[in-house]
């Protein structure tokens, strides 16, 4: 009897001890804010190379059908070459839910881009919802890094 209930005791306290509980404080909160501030500054002021500095060397952005970014270089490759020709600004950035696990943080936004080519051309703007990952990192200029992104199409704006 004695053993039995002593596993019954073990189980219940070790119900949770796998559990992914989100553990959010303001903290986190702020300095996370500010990691993705610094992303949609450099791409407001078409700086590639700190794009690319946020971003994890081992980082894999998916947008959607065989557009797989892999590795921090090949983001700011993309990123210098989209800036070469236009200008780029995030002109929506809708938190829809944000999540801590330790020193990882998950987060989906509703976003929504513009480019405005530079040299003539109708400006175009490209919504998506991203779900990304950041861990923290120090060697980040704003302490966190992209590690995966996910941005398939956001649903339809509500009329």
């Amino acid at each position: 009897m004695k053993k039995l209930f002593g596993l019954l005791v073990l189980a219940f306290l070790s119900i949770n001890a796998y559990a992914q509980d989100c553990t959010d404080s303001v903290t986190l909160r702020q300095s996370l804010d500010k990691a993705t501030a610094a992303i949609r500054d450099g791409f407001s002021k078409g700086d590639a190379v700190r794009v690319g500095r946020l971003h994890s060397p081992n980082v894999i952005k998916y947008f959607g059908g065989n557009n797989v970014v892999v590795g921090r270089d090949a983001v700011e490759k993309q990123a210098r070459e989209w800036f070469k020709t236009s200008n780029v600004a995030f002109v929506e950035n809708t938190v829809e839910n944000t999540c801590f696990v330790g020193n990882v943080a998950i987060q989906t936004v509703i976003f929504a881009i513009r480019t405005t080519p530079k040299h003539g051309g109708t400006p175009s703007t490209a919504r998506g919802r991203s779900t990304v990952i950041y861990v923290q990192d120090k060697s980040s200029p704003t302490g966190w890094l992209t590690l995966r992104e996910i941005a398939p199409e956001a649903p339809p704006l509500k009329p």
